[in-house]
């Protein structure tokens, strides 16, 4: 089905853009950079080679300023596109994987009455068969417009990648705190786009949700 294509198309987007755990531009962002040196110099010091892949060269690029950077490029995109452009991506695409995974799994839970009961790929299909995918394109095109502007930002050296300054709570009191949940954030975000992806091929081949899954396991052999 189209739909499905479509859906595959944008999981292995998401896939792409995890796959670099990116590092900012020289400058910028000053007082995080200072923040984040002394990991920057045990990085360094720990020689040529990526630690999350001990045999492979840390891409030159990655030294570690950035929150969650491990040294991880096998692909080199690290080396051909701007970071600062790889990072915001790579957040954006997080934060909505994360929002996915929470509603695909409150889906299966609970339904609001006045629509129908069915398993959340299920409802994926039948509200854009609906019309409902006109308003997701245009909702999210909404968003791009603000995406669009802070990316210039950046790009201007004004912002951090995928910095909006939203904080409402008040959860980063100091800047020791503010790095310890950039990289709690980058984890967890790419943690949410495979799980995402998991989700959804594991109802396409055994037609179970998560937690029928989790409650009644069907083996593919």
């Amino acid at each position: 089905p189209i739909f499905a294509a479509m859906l595959r198309t944008v999981l292995i987007a998401a896939a792409v853009a995890s796959a670099s755990a990116f590092a900012p531009m020289v400058g910028f962002g000053r007082t995080a950079t200072k923040a984040r040196s002394a990991t920057v110099s045990q990085l360094k010091m720990q020689g040529d080679f990526s630690d999350a892949v001990p045999f492979l060269k840390r891409p030159i690029n990655l030294d570690g300023e950035y929150a969650g950077d491990v040294g991880f490029d096998p692909l080199g995109f690290s080396d051909v596109f701007d970071l600062r452009v790889l990072r915001e991506a790579e957040l954006k695409h997080g934060r909505f994987a994360m929002l996915a995974v929470l509603g695909f799994l409150v889906q299966e839970k609970y339904t609001l009455p006045f629509f129908p009961k069915l398993a959340p790929v299920d409802a994926h299909d039948y509200f854009v068969q609906q019309g409902g995918g006109s308003q997701i394109i245009f909702w999210i095109s909404f968003v791009e417009i603000f995406g669009v502007v802070a990316l210039f930002e950046t790009l201007q050296g004004k912002r951090e990648p995928g910095d909006f300054a939203f904080d409402p709570l008040g959860l980063a009191k100091d800047e020791a705190t503010l790095e310890k949940y950039r990289v709690a954030e980058i984890k967890h975000s790419r943690l949410a786009m495979i799980a995402i992806g998991g989700f959804i091929h594991q109802y396409w081949v055994t037609k179970q949700t998560v937690f029928e899954q989790l409650g009644n396991f069907k083996s593919l052999s």
